[in-house]
């Protein structure tokens, strides 16, 4: 997938300079895409402007404009505030502005962040960074740029964006109950500097004392350790029913038979018991932070 960061008002000489994201067609954001496209063009032609000129006005270039209304290029924000005023589209442009937002990011963010609102109850284990859902946007952008072979700026923006918009499940009501579980060495490996280091552990601090979060750490040293497969996730729904995966079982593929979620929950249950408990946890980033 290519998308890009270009500047507006400029012919762009490579479709990835240009401001937007891709559409995979095969995605079902595809048909929302494709919708705005057409709003577009008859607002466009609705006010006597052929793309050139409208493009103009709105100072980006002529190739974005119509890939957007071919519906094959998920126009920024500020494209569609633009487009908005230029064609005065009485709200009709605008209102898809949200819906834009969301087609940004990756598919797999989208059915996540779905599954994520539905659930009553959240079990996380990580093993090798913080999990994303606590990450703080440096930290994240720290992680994808650290992705080999490397990744594009914008493809980077695009991930991050897609992390950091799942987090509004903190703010949910009814709230959740969230469990994590970390691992000690994640909280001293300094990833992205010093600063941002810091500021991830007092970000761990603020999320550690919602009412309807429990994190905990589990130290180094323990001999025993029951998390040794590798990342476990269980979300259970209001309905009964639950859905999980794990890096150490099942192939890594998401399952939903009761005796299959039941191996999961066994094992995070005894990481759990493994771990410190929740305050001394937030005791034990504390004293982290301190050392930072």
């Amino acid at each position: 997938m290519s998308v890009g960061s270009g500047n507006g008002g400029t012919e762009p000489s490579d479709a990835a300079d240009e401001p937007g994201w891709d559409v995979d067609p095969e995605d079902e954001i595809a048909s929302v895409v494709e919708a705005l496209g057409r709003q577009q063009k008859r607002w466009r032609e609705t006010a006597g402007l052929r793309v050139a000129e409208f493009a103009d006005a709105i100072g980006y270039g002529e190739d974005l404009v119509r890939k957007v209304e071919r519906g094959a290029r998920i126009p920024r924000p500020e494209y569609l505030d633009k487009a908005e005023e230029v064609l005065d589209a009485k709200g009709f442009i605008s209102a898809m502005r949200d819906e834009m937002l969301k087609a940004r990011y990756p598919k797999k963010v989208r059915e996540l962040a779905k599954l994520e609102e539905r659930a009553v109850e959240v079990l996380l284990y990580s093993n090798h960074n913080l999990h994303g859902l606590l990450q703080t946007k440096e930290y994240a952008e720290a992680l994808f740029d650290m992705r080999q072979p490397a990744l594009l700026k914008d493809v980077v923006e695009r991930e991050v964006a897609g992390r950091l918009s799942r987090q509004s499940i903190f703010g949910r009501l009814p709230a959740p109950a969230l469990s994590f579980i970390l691992e000690e060495v994640t909280l001293r490996r300094p990833l992205g500097g010093r600063m941002v280091w810091r500021r991830q552990l007092e970000r761990l601090l603020q999320v550690g004392t919602l009412r309807s979060v429990a994190l905990q750490v589990m130290p180094t040293e323990r001999e025993e350790h029951a998390g040794m497969g590798g990342l476990i996730e269980v979300l259970k729904f209001e309905d009964g029913t639950a859905v999980g995966r794990s890096d150490g079982a099942f192939n890594g593929r998401p399952v939903h038979d009761p005796k299959q979620l039941r191996v999961l929950e066994l094992r995070y249950g005894m990481i759990r018991t493994q771990a410190l408990p929740p305050g001394e946890s937030l005791a034990f980033i504390e004293q982290v932070l301190g050392e930072a």
